[in-house]
Formats: structure tokens, C-alpha cells, sequence
């Protein structure tokens, strides 16, 4: 049984109050059939909103079987409308992109019945001869036959009370003869009826009037007595199972987000696109990253595990960190006095590198010239290719001899043999005495564009200068680096006079050091480079966030459906947010396969190494799905929010 007791519903426009309904009170008994009529504004069709749930009164009761459900809550409002009321509107309110037993299953998804569904949506448009037309889209239907749909929809859950709109206003007069007899059907198997209409000829299969002017009941009329009790008994002892949330339901929401996405094709591949650039940005800046971070860590790792450098500079003074090579207090005599004077020193090389013009012939080239020691292939593993290495008399008589890195002689001889030829040098002239072999080049410096020649050349032919780079020294063994650190620091402290060793001059590092050093340089690196690449992710995800409000506001009537037929916030919200996150993860996947992709082309072209490692991608995927959820959820509260009755309205 319904009954309104003191009912009030006023609309505030503007400033203007506007009473919909006055004082509205009745009682409809279960089994009738119930016609609403009044001129438009007599409020018949905010009582049957009323009477439906989808609009709540401003004052008064409304109670249902007895209970009082002017206070439920939205939730509430929800599973009572799903359970108890069907609804048939004038427009048909029909989803344009599901067929017609699509349109059916809706109230059965938001009803939490996903046993034998489809068979009951069936059974639904057979009720309303419909059966053959269930795979066609509304568009593909007459308007007699929408609304056949949407009564087959509003008796998918066998609710106890119908409530019309205006059922045959939009319909020609066969097709609403034939509406209105199904309703006539569905009332003699004991189901309510409430109907609003405006023409006496749908009202005479009513069995009850109720006539509505400006807000009032002013007529409340029963033209016959006849309720089928027996009918009634059967439907109120069916009881409803309480809705649960399950692993089904997700499915259908993923499906109807996917199917969603899908009836937008290019908008949603537009939206995707912010994240498909990030997430490959992010991939390919972080495997450059650790990319020149393994090549760098690979190169220091074989010069040996025994080897200290020495540079110029401390590594702090005054506060401030020098540079490596930025003073000029290393000489060579140093390193002549830490091979003779030290115990647990095996072998010392001192170079000194700059950068100069080569030419040979008709062609030159720029490259890094190293002034070194005989001891630097084997300190610095890296042997000779062909031809010989500088000796001690080359360096000694500063002869002008060199030997060229692979990448110089590519660039100055192409195939022919270089060694026994000459070159110039910043004009002055060296012969060719060997080749490196080749070097494992990558990140961003070519090991092997460079050229040796003697220490003291480099020097006092070529530079004109007094001091050296670095020195490098080969302990004897690993366990005793610390000990020739300290022999090596007490040693060039004597030398240079420092008593206080603030006061150093130079600095020490061993292999493990330099590692540490590089490793926590290249780990600050791939983080900055990642850091800006999420930056675009951001950028995406704001897109996506527009989109979706777009999406809200286009769909606002469809909201309105759903929640006419049951569903909750949490649907909508849920609904809308997977929707999100599945365009997120979409684009996602294709940014994660874009990113693959510029990596490897990065390392084929531009000659940088660069490594993919799983964390990298998964980082990817998570910050995709994360920026999905941000930047989703707002969109999709603002659409659980929307009012039913304020979203069925909207045009």
C-alpha cells in the first residue's frame, strides 16, 4: 500500500518559490490502477516522481507497505526503486547504443541478479510480444515498439507497483491501444498500476482518478472496485534477495565501460594520447638513464678492481666541491715518486688530456688527445690493437709519435691502414705508430675517438703546460688498496707541504668509489629524466579528467536512466571511474609498447645503450593507472551526485 500524508513539493527558481504540490494526501491500495490527470503544471507529474522515488518531497510523509521512506537515503531511494517500482516514461528513455534486451538486462545488472539474467530480460520483451526484436537498437524500433522495451525493462525484476508516464504520448493511436492493454494484462496479475495521462480515453482503463490543479488533489475518484487480492498475495510473498557486490558485477561494469570507450573511438584515443606519450617518455628516459649508467659502471668495472686515481682538487674545500682537474697540483714527478717510494704500488701512469684539431689529407676530425705513459694499456685495460704502443724512449726524447682509437681512424683513413702514416696534430706533425683495439662505446662519450701520444709531447710540444690530469696507480692486489691510499696520501702530502689535510690538494678514489660516485649520479639522473617524463603524464591525465566531465555532461540523461532503474551512487561512481582507468591503462599499454620501441631505436640510432628492466615498466603502468583514478574521480562523484529526476530532465 502507498500513502502521502500532508505532502508538499516546492521548487526554488531564481528567487521564486514554486509549490509542485500542496498538501497532497492519499492512499493507493495494493492491485489498483490508478490514472493521474490535471492540466500541464497541475503537478501530476511531480506526484508520480514523488510516488516513484525519483524526486523527494520538501515536507511530509511517504510511506510504503507501512514504512516511512521520507527519510532513506539515496542508497536506500535506489534498491527500492530496483526492487519495488518499474518505471515506463513517455520518451521511452532507452539506451541508444544497447539493443533492445541490452535495455532489458539494466535493471537486472542493478538489481545484483546475474543468474540466468539474459533468459530473464527474454522472458521480459516475450510479455510484450517483443521477443523477435531483441537484438535491434531502439533506432531500428517504432516508438510503439521503444515502449514496449521499456515496459519489458520495468517488469525485468517483478516490481509490485508500474508507474507511466504519459505511456502512449508519443505514440499513434494502434500503438497505444496496444500499450495500454498490456498494462490492462500486468494489472490483472495483481501488479499496481499509477499512470499519468492527459486523455480520457487512456484514463477510462484506469479503475481509479486522481485529478491534480495547481498542486492540489481536487478529485479522487474510483470508477470500479475490482482487485485481483489473489495475485497480490503471490507477488508480496516474493521476497527480494539482498544485493551483494560481486566478481560478475565488475565485469559488467568493465564491459559497459569498455562499451562506453568504444562508441567514442577517436575522442578516447585522443584523450589516451597524453598518457601514451608519458608513459613511453617515462620508459625510454629511464632506460637511457640506466642505460649510460651500466656502460659507464661496465667501462670502470675493467680497469680492474685494484686501481686508485688521483686527481687534482679535493672534495671540499671551503665548503665547495672542486671539479676533478680544476687545479694544477698534480705533476708528473708525483707520479714518478709514488712508483719508486710506495710498497704496495705495482704499476703508476700519469696522463693529461685535451681536446684538439686532426687532420689528415682532406680530412679532419675533433677528438680528445691523451698524453700518457707506457703503463696506461695495461693500468687502463686497454690494449693495442696493431702496431706498438708509446714506449718510455717516446716519451723521454718527446717524439712525435701517436696512436689512434678506432673511431678516429674511421673518420680520417676509412679502410686503409694508418700505421706509418702521418697526421697533424694542432699543426704539428706525428706518425702513426699503432691502433687501439676496439672499445665498448656508448651513453654519450665514444671511448674510442681519442688519440695517445707521449706524456711529455702532449705537454711541451702540443699544450704547454707543467701538470697532469690524473695519475692512475695499480695496487699490487684488492686487500691492500686502503694501505696504499694512505702510503699514497701521506706520500703527496709530503711532497706539496700540506700539514693540515684540509688543506689537500688532490683527491683519491678507488674503483669502489668511483662506482659508488657514478651509480649515484646515474640513479639522480634517471630520476630527473623520469620526473620530467611524468610531467606528461600529468598533462594526460588532465585530459583525461576534461574528457570525463564531457563524458558526465553528455550522458547526464543516461545517468538519469540508470538511476531511475536502480542504480546506486557507488554504480555511477564506479561506472565512470572504471571508465577512467581503463582509458588510463589503455593508453598505458601503448605508451609501455611506444616506449619499447623508442628505446630500442634510440640504441640503434643514436648508438646510446640503453637497458629496460621490468621495474620500469611496471612503474609505467602503475603511474598510468594512478593518474586513471586521480584525475577520474572527481568526474565520477560529480556524476554519482546528480539528482534522478534533475538528470532525466536534462536536455
Amino acid at each position: 500500500m502507498i500513502e502521502l500524508k500532508n505532502c508538499n513539493k516546492i521548487y526554488r527558481l531564481g528567487e521564486i518559490d514554486v509549490a509542485a504540490l500542496k498538501n497532497a494526501s492519499l492512499k493507493i491500495e495494493d492491485g489498483e490502477f490508478v490514472a493521474i490527470m490535471g492540466p500541464s503544471g497541475s503537478g501530476k507529474s511531480t506526484l508520480l516522481n514523488v510516488l516513484g522515488c525519483l524526486d523527494v518531497l520538501t515536507s511530509g510523509q511517504y510511506l510504503i507497505d507501512g514504512t516511512d521512506i521520507s527519510q532513506f537515503t539515496d542508497s536506500q531511494l535506489a534498491q527500492l526503486r530496483n526492487e519495488k517500482l518499474g518505471f515506463v516514461f513517455q520518451s521511452y528513455n532507452l539506451l541508444p547504443r544497447l539493443n533492445a534486451l541490452s535495455n532489458v538486462e539494466l535493471a537486472l545488472i542493478y538489481s545484483g541478479d546475474h543468474n540466468d539474467r539474459r533468459v530473464k530480460a527474454f522472458n521480459s520483451l516475450k510479455l510484450v510480444n517483443l521477443e523477435a526484436r531483441a537484438k535491434h537498437r531502439p533506432k531500428e524500433l517504432s516508438g510503439g515498439e521503444q515502449q514496449r522495451v521499456a515496459i519489458a525493462r520495468a517488469l525485468a525484476n517483478e516490481p509490485s507497483i508500474i508507474l507511466a508516464d504519459e505511456p502512449t504520448g508519443n505514440l499513434d493511436s494502434k500503438s497505444g491501444k496496444e500499450i495500454m492493454s498490456i498494462l490492462t494484462e500486468l494489472h490483472k496479475k495483481g501488479i499496481t498500476i499509477i499512470m499519468v495521462t492527459h486523455d480520457n480515453s487512456v484514463a477510462s482503463y484506469a479503475h481509479r482518478i486522481i485529478r491534480l490543479k495547481d498542486g492540489e488533489i481536487v478529485e479522487d475518484q474510483k470508477t470500479s472496485e475490482h482487485i485481483d487480492t489473489e495475485n497480490i498475495s503471490v507477488r508480496a510473498n516474493n521476497d527480494k534477495k539482498k544485493r551483494k557486490f560481486t566478481v560478475a558485477e565488475m565485469k559488467e561494469s568493465v564491459v559497459m565501460a569498455v562499451s562506453s570507450i568504444l562508441s567514442n573511438k577517436l575522442r578516447s584515443f585522443l584523450t589516451m594520447l597524453g598518457i601514451i606519450v608519458g608513459v613511453g617518455a617515462v620508459i625510454t628516459m629511464i632506460a637511457i638513464g640506466q642505460g649510460a649508467s651500466a656502460q659507464i659502471t661496465t667501462r670502470i668495472s675493467q680497469m680492474g678492481a685494484n686501481l686508485l686515481q688521483i686527481r687534482p682538487g679535493s672534495f671540499q674545500q671551503g665548503g665547495v666541491r672542486s671539479a676533478a682537474g680544476s687545479r694544477t697540483s698534480l705533476k708528473y714527478e708525483d707520479a714518478l715518486a709514488i712508483a719508486s717510494q710506495t710498497q704496495y704500488v705495482n704499476k703508476v701512469d700519469a696522463d693529461f688530456s685535451r681536446n684538439g684539431q686532426v687532420v689528415y689529407g682532406a680530412q679532419n676530425t675533433n677528438t680528445q688527445i691523451n698524453g700518457v705513459t707506457p703503463n696506461f694499456p695495461e693500468i687502463r685495460n686497454f690494449p693495442v690493437g696493431t702496431g706498438v704502443f708509446i714506449t718510455d724512449d717516446d716519451n723521454r726524447f718527446m717524439r712525435r709519435v701517436a696512436v689512434l682509437g678506432q673511431t678516429v681512424v674511421t673518420n680520417l683513413f676509412g679502410d686503409a691502414n694508418p700505421i706509418g702514416e702521418y697526421i697533424k696534430i694542432n699543426r704539428n706533425i706525428f706518425q702513426v705508430i699503432g691502433v687501439m683495439s676496439q672499445k665498448g662505446s656508448g651513453g654519450f662519450r665514444d671511448e674510442n675517438d681519442v688519440i695517445f701520444v707521449p706524456l711529455a709531447t702532449a705537454q711541451k710540444r702540443l699544450f704547454g703546460v707543467d701538470y697532469v690530469s690524473t695519475i692512475n696507480v695499480e695496487a699490487k692486489s684488492q686487500a691492500v688498496m686502503d694501505k696504499a691510499s694512505t702510503e699514497i696520501t701521506n706520500l703527496l702530502r709530503e711532497r706539496h707541504k700540506i700539514r693540515n689535510p684540509e688543506d689537500d690538494d688532490f683527491n683519491i678514489m678507488s674503483q669502489s668509489d668511483i662506482l659508488a660516485t657514478v651509480k649515484e649520479t646515474s640513479k639522480t639522473f634517471t630520476v630527473l629524466l623520469a620526473g620530467i617524463a611524468i610531467v606528461s603524464l600529468l598533462v594526460g591525465g588532465i585530459g583525461i579528467m576534461n574528457i570525463m566531465f564531457v563524458s558526465v555532461t553528455e550522458r547526464t540523461r543516461e545517468i538519469g536512466i540508470r538511476k531511475a532503474i536502480g542504480a546506486q551512487k557507488w554504480d555511477i561512481l564506479g561506472q565512470f571511474l572504471i571508465e577512467s582507468v581503463i582509458v588510463a591503462l589503455s593508453g598505458g599499454l601503448i605508451g609501455i609498447i611506444f616506449g619499447l620501441l623508442a628505446s630500442k631505436l634510440t640504441s640503434q640510432f643514436a648508438h646510446w645503450s640503453t637497458v629496460i628492466t621490468p621495474g620500469s615498466v611496471l612503474l609505467s603502468f602503475f603511474f598510468a593507472f594512478a593518474v586513471g583514478l586521480f584525475f577520474g574521480f572527481y568526474p565520477a562523484r560529480k556524476a554519482a551526485m546528480l539528482n534522478p529526476i534533475d538528470a532525466l530532465r536534462y536536455e
